[in-house]
């Protein structure tokens, strides 16, 4: 079993419990308000901003080339790819970017960040890696998901771009770079080693369970 693959099977049943938030269904389903959508995005753009420091910090922890070129191409890939998604979202919303950044973090939001902002200050690669991963790989297995149960969600008049982003062969693509990557690091790790990545990764995916809640409940 590579790491990924423990990691993912460690935390089965919280991943499980994904697609069955009202806010996943409603995406899903496409009856999802669209006020709790724009909640949502906006915080979302404030996490990216975090999450984007945080590949930062890896690149700076990086050890070896191929480590560094990964973690500062992501930097690139997350504010001229990923958040364009956001960015396209925001203007249909009619949010302007000076009033996502003006919005206070939510608690939970914050919690998430400064955890993953911690871990990456403070330990190393693998770590970072390990932090980032629950939120990269889920995305895909949520739109993955969405379209198993909903194979013309991808084609929904609004949320179909948001599906469809995530479910895309080029985001699938990246998340089996940063899987490798995180396969290769951790190949010599001793077992006390994974079980705290495993730790880590537990800990990130129960703040993606809670992503969802707080932007169901809309919850400052």
């Amino acid at each position: 079993m590579t790491m990924t693959e423990r990691l993912l099977e460690a935390t089965k049943e919280i991943w499980d419990g994904y697609n069955e938030t009202p806010f996943v269904k409603g995406i899903a389903d496409g009856s999802l308000d669209h006020e709790k959508f724009k909640y949502y995005m906006i915080q979302d753009y404030l996490y990216l901003l975090d999450y984007t420091k945080v590949f930062s910090i890896g690149t700076a922890k990086a050890k070896n080339l191929d480590a560094m070129r990964l973690f500062a191409g992501y930097i690139h890939s997350i504010l001229d790819g990923e958040m364009d998604i956001h960015r396209a979202y925001m203007m249909r919303l009619g949010i302007a970017k000076e009033e996502a950044e003006q919005t206070p973090v939510a608690l939970d939001n914050l919690s998430y960040t400064s955890y993953m902002l911690r871990v990456a200050y403070e330990e190393g690669e693998a770590e970072v890696m390990a932090a980032i991963l629950s939120c990269a790989l889920s995305y895909e297995f949520i739109a993955k998901k969405i379209l198993a149960e909903y194979p013309a969600a991808d084609k929904h008049e609004f949320y179909g771009e948001w599906v469809s982003g995530y479910a895309s062969d080029s985001y699938h693509e990246d998340n089996e770079v940063l899987s490798d990557l995180m396969n290769r690091l951790t190949e010599d790790y001793s077992e006390k080693r994974k079980q705290h990545l495993v730790d880590i990764f537990t800990a990130c995916s129960r703040y993606e369970a809670a992503f969802w809640d707080m932007a169901w409940e809309m919850r400052q």
